[in-house]
């Protein structure tokens, strides 16, 4: 984006509002429409501090009706909606190479040898492992139209359209609006795990199969012409994974049978597509001349050689779509024409390639066969992989049923030491440990009928099996052991998932005490997964003592890795949200600490930032930039590991600030009761987001609490309390006390540092105390009061010291444009949050009655609106 928050992008948004208006207009009449526009200009004043508009916003609301409420509250869900999508367009269409510009500048002036830059190309894997657990507030089908909204846009700003071509568009954004409007945004019902896999099958369909083939040409022909470096025909330097329709951690709704069926149907979407791509091949590739080797196989006869070849490809294919289909509705189709593995897809591309490179047909074998080929390296045959998530203690109970029912104890009983010699003794045993007619409970069976639909499929559709709340070696020798009982014969990758503060702390310990095992040392065969939890760290000890946890953890286990002599994959838990690890890419991976990006990048792309990151083939491709260029940076030219100084200096901070957000959060007994009446976190449950319950456990509090709704609910007042809660006073604590040339060496040359300073600054400017205060004057009951007085008292101050420390005039005085942008959609966003303090008070006051009325539809309204308003969720 530009430095000015462009022109072009401001009519945008004021035209799809006209155009918005014009559609109440038309079903609701004039006086809606002025309703509206009165509310439009005082939310901008407001926002602006008008005290005297604030107050008019409060007493128009006061006398609506819900039914009032409920239309106004989804006029302004609209607007920021067209908002959003305005922004996209204009992103899409601005800067795409950037990244990538960026990138050989920096490369140019370091002088780097060809080799050099083959190397960090080499070694060059991004994983983005799609998960649909975070709020998505926007229904499927208001994407779809979204979407072709986006393009329409685009197709308006061309410089060469016909007034008649521009009317036809504009014709078609009134009907898109239209139909949006007259769309129930929010669903009746919460979305299953399949209809989660759904949404990510399409976003890989309308989106990454198109972005991923063009980014890595245009990638690759930089690197040709600037180091005549070429990306190698094997090279698979980005990757698709998936959590939806695998993560079973705390979600019931995923079962054996749901995961199968989303295995199924991501081989049914990636056989349609091939079928499609190959279609288009086989019509294109109508040449005579081929090599001996293609000539060998379809025979003498065959005029038309690489139709020949392909055509019986493209009937397997749709044999494999349709069979599958019928398998899914209950029928016994033959599967024996299946496609079932990527070397089936693979050897007749690369034959019909090399048989046209051999021919002096380069130039063909470049084009859409060259992009048929890379997108069987991301995609292959399973669409994507799918990872499986289970908690630790549901391993734990069905290995404690198992041995109370052999008569051995409870294993749960055990000793580490005890359960590490069990484990390895039946890992290297050749009878089976399961007896036949044992009669397992439900949940120990659904565990096993999990592991036994591994052995069933594919090990090429799927990606490796995650661990929650590992805490011990045992942990991951206890699934590896359920997977071999079930028979799966490969050796899927395990990663165990450190995620609360001590888990971090304890992971180089864990992971030690598994590497020094020999059998698990063969079966790894130097390829280890370790996956860092960004969430439930956060919301265990506050964002600092979080980040700093995860630094020294992913320090510690690189440097266990090269003890060890294998190669460390770490898995990023982030989310989209700064509260859940969420920092811009670039800031992100500059922050690692050295060599931790040796092993790849693996990373959760998480609910709404999806769409907002890969839901256009432009935008994608330009996230696809932003991630590759900051990777081979940071290959190429590491961040410094931090001086022993500065290490003391955020040791030192981070346990500040862990002992500021304890007090707060966990000590304080008013803090629970603010909680639950200062934000909409009851309300919340009632809003069919997500398939998983927003709870672990039903009948916890807030420790059971997901760090999702945790998030959501401080987002939805302004106060995003989680996000910076005890920082700002423990880094002025210690600042205070320090050496100042240490304290702003570490800002000026140390990454890491420097951007948990980056991520308050955007924090602060989503924050609003005034916000905040509104919703205490109507919600929290006077003995409460103090509390909200002093969570904002600390926001106030830790602003200042943040602009003190920065030395900036301004919040976000670094990016204009992002600046910017926000303060166009707060003036929408007014009076969503006064809307939503009306009906949580009317809410609050009609308990059981307001249960699927207009009031608590409306409630669910602004709880989205304010979502799109801020662009995240949970």
């Amino acid at each position: 984006m530009q430095s000015h928050y462009d022109a072009e992008l401001k009519d945008t948004v004021r035209y799809l509002g006209k155009t918005l208006g014009e559609t109440i207009q038309a079903q609701l009449g004039q006086e809606w429409l002025d309703k509206i526009e009165t509310i439009r200009k005082d939310g901008r004043a407001s926002y602006q501090g008008d005290d005297k508009r604030s107050e008019n916003l409060k007493e128009i609301f006061k006398t609506m009706s819900d039914s009032d409420l409920l239309t106004v509250g989804r006029a302004f869900a609209q607007f920021l909606n067209l908002g959003n999508i305005a922004e996209q367009e204009y992103n899409s269409a601005m800067n795409v190479d950037a990244s990538i510009d960026a990138l050989f500048e920096h490369l140019d002036k370091a002088e780097l040898s060809a080799e050099d830059v083959q190397k960090a190309v080499a070694k060059l894997n991004i994983d983005l492992v799609l998960t649909a657990h975070p709020t998505e507030v926007t229904r499927r089908t208001l994407i779809h139209k979204h979407k072709e909204l986006a393009r329409c846009l685009k197709e308006l700003h061309q410089d060469s359209i016909t007034d008649a071509e521009r009317e036809k568009i504009e014709t078609r954004i009134a009907d898109l609006i239209a139909q949006a409007w007259h769309t129930e945004e929010i669903r009746s019902e919460r979305p299953t795990p399949v209809d989660e896999a759904r949404w990510g099958f399409s976003v890989i369909e309308n989106s990454l199969w198109e972005a991923v083939p063009d980014f890595l040409r245009e990638l690759n022909d930089r690197l040709q012409k600037d180091y005549q470096v070429a990306l190698p025909l094997d090279a698979a330097p980005v990757q698709l994974s998936s959590w939806m329709g695998g993560d079973r951690d705390g979600n019931p709704f995923v079962t054996s049978k749901v995961t199968e069926q989303v295995l199924l149907l991501a081989r049914k979407r990636a056989a349609k597509l091939f079928a499609m791509d190959l279609d288009q091949l086989q019509v294109e590739l109508s040449m005579f001349d081929c090599n001996d080797e293609l000539r060998a196989i379809v025979g003498d006869d065959a005029n038309e050689p690489y139709r020949a070849l392909l055509r019986p490809l493209v009937r397997r294919f749709i044999a494999t779509r349709d069979g599958i289909s019928d398998y899914l509705a209950g029928k016994n189709p033959d599967e024996s024409d299946w496609i079932t593995s990527n070397e089936e897809l693979m050897e007749p591309l690369l034959l019909c390639y090399r048989s046209l490179c051999d021919c002096g047909m380069k130039v063909v074998a470049d084009g859409i066969l060259l992009d048929t080929i890379r997108r069987a390296r991301c995609f292959g045959v399973h669409l994507l992989k799918l990872d499986i998530r289970q908690d630790s203690e549901r391993h734990a109970d069905v290995l404690s049923e198992l041995t109370r029912y052999l008569g051995l104890g409870d294993y749960g009983q055990w000793s580490e030491e005890d359960k590490q010699a069990f484990l390895l003794r039946e890992l290297s045993s050749k009878r089976p440990l399961f007896p036949a007619k044992w009669n397992a409970s439900d949940d120990v069976k659904e565990v096993l009928d999990t592991c036994r639909v591994i052995a069933k499929h594919s090990q090429t559709g799927f990606g490796i099996y995650i661990i929650s709340m590992a805490s011990e070696a045992s942990d991951v020798l206890a699934v590896q052991l359920l997977l071999q009982e079930a028979g799966v014969t490969w050796p899927m990758p395990v990663a165990p998932l450190f995620e609360t503060l001590d888990d971090l702390n304890n992971s180089p310990i864990v992971m030690r005490k598994l590497l020094s095992i020999d059998w698990y040392r063969g079966y790894v065969k130097g390829q280890q997964y370790v996956m860092i939890g960004y969430s439930d760290s956060a919301k265990d000890a506050g964002a600092l003592a979080a980040g700093w946890a995860q630094y020294e953890s992913q320090e510690a286990l690189v440097a266990l890795a090269e003890e060890f002599d294998c190669t460390l994959t770490l898995f990023h838990g982030r989310g989209g949200t700064i509260g859940r690890g969420g920092l811009p890419a670039h800031a992100a991976i500059h922050s690692q600490p050295p060599g931790s990006l040796d092993g790849g990048f693996r990373v959760t792309e998480q609910g709404e930032t999806i769409r907002y990151k890969f839901g256009m083939p432009q935008l994608a491709k330009r996230s696809l930039g932003i991630y590759t260029s900051a990777i081979i940076e940071a290959m190429l030219f590491p961040p410094p590991a931090p001086k022993q100084e500065w290490r003391e200096l955020i040791t030192k901070m981070a346990g500040l600030g862990r002992d500021n957000y304890r007090a707060t959060v966990r000590q304080d007994k008013d803090f629970v009761p603010y909680f639950r009446v200062a934000t909409p976190e009851q309300e919340l449950g009632k809003l069919p987001l997500g398939s998983r319950p927003s709870k672990r456990k039903p009948q916890g509090g807030i420790e059971s609490l997901r760090a999702i709704p945790w998030i959501f609910a401080w987002a939805q007042t302004r106060l995003v309390l989680p996000s910076w809660l005890g920082v700002m006073r423990a880094i002025d604590k210690v600042k205070s006390e320090s050496d100042e040339k240490i304290v702003n060496e570490m800002f000026t040359e140390w990454p890491f540092y420097r951007s948990r300073l980056s991520m308050l600054d955007m924090v602060f400017h989503k924050a609003d105390p005034r916000i905040s205060a509104e919703y205490d004057a109507r919600l929290v009951p006077d003995e409460l009061k103090h509390f909200g007085k002093a969570l904002r008292t600390e926001l106030e101050e830790s602003i200042e010291s943040l602009l003190a420390l920065t030395g900036q005039d301004s919040i976000m005085a670094n990016d204009p444009s992002g600046k910017e942008s926000m303060e166009v959609r707060a003036a929408y966003l007014q009076p969503l949050h006064y809307l939503q303090i009306e009906l949580l008070e009317r809410i609050r006051e009609a308990g059981e009655d307001a249960k699927n009325s207009e009031l608590e539809r409306a409630m669910m309204v602004t709880i989205a609106g304010i979502a799109i308003g801020m662009r995240n969720t949970g």
